[in-house]
């Protein structure tokens, strides 16, 4: 527990005071208070709190598509049909669980975006959010309507870490030298005058933070087996339990592994879920955090660093292709066929972007039909005779593309909320790819046939830069050019005829 101010050893009051001048003068941390206002206010029960609640839902989009997904996950199945509004859902889930998924939301997008001075403190954010990420999986192993609450008190129950590393560094290294790295909390009391779980938590207090935010954030050893274990003492177990894994986590080595088995075990009867099925959901938690975090050795940094700068270099080298085939394609474009400019341009931004494939579509004004003419990758030859369909207009992307006569990049091709949007021939012949691009080519007004590429799983997610988005439409405008050109020879040849 936290003593209260008035019996707090004068050097606590020192560490307290000096804490505040510093928020002060650098801003909270995280921008923390000013964010959870609103959702303090709705959560209290305020007049129309069911409005507030969802007015403040509406106002962010992530946290609008979270609510939905809660409140639509077999957790709440029993309220029946499909939860499609916010309003709906502060009914089914109740404000105190949307506050709390909005609390651990906001706490994990301001230590995100946070950049402490320090390395520790980044460390000691990461590991708060490491620490969410466990108490999630593990409370929805636990079946807990209530891990929402548990995900922002385990991110919490580090706080006094995170704030003596943000604001303090320099007593932070002192603490280390005196205790040892990891084993600060030992040194806390002599060098702060309080322990940093009594900074964490007058640190809640201040920013407001209601009660049962402030239970939670305890460090609680389990009871004898088969105790009985009330809500708020789950919630600071599964939050200590939380905070412990993230730390052995943390190194990603064999150490870490069987200390976070140990403490499996330990909490497996508090919590409420089996040894083997805990371990499972920390390993989830565990794969997450590696994918999410940045400099925990848990994510492979290293590793990371070395892909995105061969990704960088690559896209670099790509653009040098666009480049210098753009330069060709200048000092042919008045004499090439458009056929040819369409040729030159599908090879090059086959090599540029390295597309899985690439398929150049003409259009036949006389048969009303688009149909794939040339094309580049592997075996989509065998598919050409079905890329063709009418150039009467319908609701999908192709003709989306062809109508607004502007580059079209398609990230995720298999999200089910697209598919509505992908026509037929395309799901029979090139549904394999993840993301796709459409260069739609028009003359006069008119659609005169488009370029299409795509990435198949092999190649990493992907997003097109601006760079590659003005290249790409520089290429269009110089086939365009020669459609126009032939177009005009036509109708003068004709009209000499005439």
């Amino acid at each position: 527990m936290n003593m209260p101010s008035e019996s707090r050893h004068p050097l606590g009051e020192q560490t307290i005071a000096l804490l505040w001048e510093r928020t002060r003068s650098r801003g909270d941390m995280p921008a923390f208070a000013k964010a959870i206002t609103s959702i303090l206010g709705a959560m209290r029960g305020e007049d129309d709190s069911e409005f507030s609640m969802t007015e403040t839902v509406l106002s962010d989009p992530v946290l609008t598509q979270k609510v939905l997904r809660l409140a639509n996950s077999s957790m709440y199945s029993a309220f029946g049909q499909h939860v499609n509004t916010v309003t709906k859902a502060v009914l089914v889930l109740g404000t105190e669980a949307i506050g709390h998924l909005a609390l651990g939301l906001k706490l994990i997008e301001e230590l995100s975006v946070a950049s402490p001075d320090s390395t520790l403190a980044h460390i000691e954010m990461e590991k708060a959010v490491l620490a969410g990420m466990v108490a999630r999986e593990v409370a929805t192993s636990a079946e807990s309507r209530h891990a929402e609450e548990a995900v922002v008190c385990s991110m919490l129950h580090t706080l006094g870490r995170m704030m003596v590393t943000f604001y303090m560094p320099e007593v932070w290294a002192r603490m280390q030298q005196r205790a040892g790295s990891g084993k600060e909390d030992l040194a806390a009391p002599e060098l702060l005058g309080l322990s940093l779980e009594e900074i964490g938590r007058t640190t809640a207090e201040h920013w407001g933070l209601p009660q049962n935010l402030l239970s939670g954030m305890r460090t609680l050893e389990p009871p004898p087996a088969g105790a009985e274990v009330s809500h708020a003492d789950w919630i600071a177990g599964v939050s200590t339990l939380s905070r412990l894994c993230a730390s052995s986590l943390w190194n990603d080595d064999e150490a870490g592994a069987a200390e976070v088995a140990r403490l499996a075990e330990r909490y497996s009867s508090m919590v409420g879920v089996a040894p083997e099925k805990m371990h499972t959901a920390i390993g989830h938690a565990r794969a997450a955090a590696a994918a999410d975090l940045s400099i925990a050795p848990l994510s492979r940094p290293a590793e990371r660093r070395a892909r995105a700068l061969a990704k960088t270099r690559q896209r670099a080298a790509g653009n040098k292709i666009l480049l210098r085939g753009l330069a060709d394609m200048r000092d042919m474009v008045d004499t090439a066929s458009p056929g040819q400019m369409v040729s030159v341009a599908l090879e090059i931004v086959y090599k540029a972007l390295d597309f899985s494939r690439a398929v150049a579509f003409v259009r036949n004004r006389r048969d009303g039909r688009y149909a794939a003419k040339m094309c580049f990758g592997d075996s989509v030859k065998e598919f050409m005779s079905a890329m063709a369909f009418d150039d009467i207009y319908e609701p999908n992307v192709f003709h989306a593309a062809l109508n607004s006569d502007r580059v079209i990049f398609i990230e995720n091709a298999r999200d089910a909320k697209f598919a509505s949007k992908l026509p037929q021939w395309w799901k029979s012949t090139l549904a394999t790819a993840r993301s796709f691009v459409i260069l739609p080519l028009s003359a006069n007004g008119q659609p005169a046939g488009f370029i299409y590429g795509d990435w198949d799983e092999s190649f990493p997610p992907i997003q097109l830069s601006q760079t590659e988005f003005g290249l790409l439409n520089d290429m269009r405008a110089l086939v365009v050019k020669a459609v126009e050109r032939r177009h005009q020879l036509e109708v003068f040849n004709t009209t000499r005829v005439a």
